[in-house]
């Protein structure tokens, strides 16, 4: 009793519960994603204590940590009691909750919706603010063996070649592909160079042998299926 008395204390606790001391007694579930954040950059400043600075930092995001995830080094510079080795400690965990997540996948994971696809790829697309293209290979089983960039763009477009995806599709044995790329406007309505490229593909996939399955465009935490959609 005399210890819980003591550990219940903590000086008292104050300084917004201190983080730290409430991970240790509590368990790191009874944290809340600020309190985790103000572990990470460890104190705040004269007026502000660090839960504080993580909740504004939150706010700022309307607490949606894949926002925050796009955040860069210099964006998160910008509140007032963030460094730069602050802002790498936040983008660091970040990027390793991301990789996590992409970890966890299945090994040959297999596609029986564009849900399944969209799952796999929102871990390398999701949270870019440029496009990129990926393709997924699969085998006859619809098992994905294999997963790659193609290219990487700007803001509003990439380049996706196709001499490159059926070499890949070749090379891997594969009997179907699913591309996708990203729009970091959240904008899920496929241009008319995504629906040409689509075709061009399907095209190039029809000589070779090599089923396109389908055409994933990732937004914001959701996605257009061409497949779906009557696209293909």
């Amino acid at each position: 009793m005399e210890e819980y008395k003591q550990n219940n204390a903590i000086t008292k606790w104050a300084e917004e519960d201190r983080p730290r001391e409430k991970l240790l007694l509590k368990g790191r579930h009874a944290l809340s994603d600020s309190e985790l954040i103000a572990i990470l950059i460890g104190s705040g400043s004269r007026n502000e204590s660090a839960v504080d600075l993580s909740k504004r930092i939150l706010a700022s995001v309307n607490h949606n940590l894949n926002a925050l995830a796009k955040l860069t080094i210099k964006d998160l510079q910008q509140f007032h009691g963030i460094g730069e080795a602050k802002a790498i400690a936040i983008a660091a965990a970040l990027e390793l909750g991301r990789r996590r997540q992409a970890s966890e996948i299945l090994q040959n994971p297999i596609i029986k919706a564009s849900r399944d696809a969209f799952n796999i790829l929102n871990t390398v697309l999701g949270d870019l603010p440029n496009e990129a293209f990926w393709t997924l290979y699969l085998n006859q089983k619809n098992e994905v063996t294999h997963k790659e960039c193609i290219s990487i763009g700007g803001v509003n477009g990439t380049v996706a070649d196709v001499r490159i995806i059926m070499q890949k599709a070749v090379q891997q044995l594969a009997t179907g592909i699913i591309i996708s790329h990203n729009h970091p406007s959240g904008s899920l309505k496929p241009s008319q160079a995504d629906i040409n490229i689509t075709k061009k593909i399907k095209e190039a996939g029809r000589i070779l042998d090599v089923k396109l399955l389908d055409h994933i465009i990732v937004g914001h935490q959701e996605y257009f299926s061409f497949n779906d959609e009557g696209m293909i």
